[in-house]
């Protein structure tokens, strides 16, 4: 590694080069060989004008051995990248994230490179120290963290504000993500339902279950605060007719339709230290189920039909062992994982008479449940 490979890298000539530049240079190659170059590296860059600060050459050399020896965290790594003065914070203190290089949209590229510019201003207009920065001042840490939080959320000439379009471009991103893997997954639950026999409807469990969510719908406290947050019923009104009802709610189990938190009441769920409500917690592990997951719960139930055991322990082996989706070998704690996020499905399908006391498919279930999952995937 040498200053020709700098510049190739940094798409800079050799005066320009920032300590961003150089510091990402040194990172880009393992770090011994960054060790025994920084010495000419450093001669080169004195030679084309553009010396640097002792203080930078001593932390880079400080990083590069730690890493070298296996003691430097990641953590380590971005703190000494951002103490160049000119690489954007990765996570600031309003929880904004910038995505990973690879993973960049055309907007999040542009704010990022617009944010680095902006820095590299204040640097060369003295607002940024960098070697304040590499010494660990806290004070001139605390200015660069509010100069970024303040970029990001002051609008450009243009009216677009930083941290809002990035995050609106991400959100398209995960969603077109989300409908495709979607897509597939209903596609695939149809094909393997389209070689199975149809179940008879189970009218008068239909009714009962059905009466049952009447009464539980207008309650507070769990789980008509679940099921109605889960099938979208919160402005009280109710579908008629009884299969209409069960199926919504049924469906929303699988792909819960309530809003997320406010932003206010978003907090609790970033809090390490405190502990989420049992309805929170449910949601939350309602929502972390994939679609894979489901679509082979459901099919392997659907084929096995009423009387099998459908507990959240037999639930994490009906994945692990399905042959309709890919998935890694099991491993013990993937399975306990898996496991507990049925936990928080299975008494809700209890409710709703899909299992039974204890835990054994019905024939309601049988009926139901793949009709359900098709009515949460479908785009209507």
């Amino acid at each position: 590694m040498d200053l020709d490979f700098a510049v190739r890298h940094s798409g800079r000539q050799a005066a320009a080069l920032t300590r961003r530049d150089v510091a990402r240079v040194l990172l880009a190659v393992p770090s011994g060989q960054a060790l025994v170059s920084l010495s000419d590296l450093r001669k080169e860059l004195l030679a084309a004008g553009n010396p640097l600060s002792v203080v930078f050459w001593d932390s880079a050399r400080a990083i590069l051995s730690r890493i070298e020896s296996g003691s430097a965290t990641v953590g380590d790594v971005q703190r000494w990248l951002e103490s160049s003065g000119t690489e954007p914070i990765l996570l600031t203190r309003s929880y904004f994230v910038w995505p990973e290089e690879s993973e960049r949209g055309p907007v999040a590229t542009e704010m990022y490179g617009r944010m680095v510019a902006f820095l590299e201003g204040l640097v060369d207009a003295g607002e940024i120290d960098p070697d304040a920065l590499a010494a660990g001042d806290q004070d001139a840490r605390h200015a660069f963290e509010e100069l970024q939080e303040r970029w990001l959320t002051t609008p450009l000439p243009d009216g677009r504000i930083p941290n809002v379009v990035v995050s609106d471009e991400q959100d398209q991103e995960l969603f077109a993500a989300w409908d495709e893997e979607e897509a597939f997954a209903l596609s695939e639950l149809r094909r393997v339902l389209g070689d199975l026999p149809e179940p008879p409807l189970p009218a008068q469990d239909l009714r009962s279950a059905a009466g049952r969510l009447r009464v539980t719908l207008t309650q507070q406290g769990y789980p008509g605060n679940i099921l109605r947050a889960c099938a979208g019923l919160e402005d009280g009104i109710l579908p008629e007719r009884d299969e209409d009802l069960w199926l919504a709610v049924a469906a929303g189990i699988a792909a819960p339709i309530s809003d997320l938190p406010d932003e206010e009441d978003a907090a609790r769920f970033f809090d390490m230290e405190g502990e989420l409500s049992h309805e929170d917690s449910i949601l939350a592990s309602l929502c972390a189920i994939h679609h894979a997951d489901w679509l082979a719960v459901v099919i392997t139930l659907a084929r096995y039909g009423p009387g099998v055991l459908a507990s959240p322990e037999r639930i994490a082996r009906f994945i692990a062992d399905s042959e309709d989706i890919d998935v890694e070998p099991d491993e013990p704690e993937d399975l306990e994982a898996t496991e507990m996020l049925f936990t928080a499905v299975t008494p809700l399908w209890a409710h709703l008479g899909i299992v039974d006391k204890a835990e054994v498919l019905t024939p309601l279930g049988w009926w139901g449940l793949p009709k359900a999952l098709e009515r949460a995937w479908s785009a209507d």
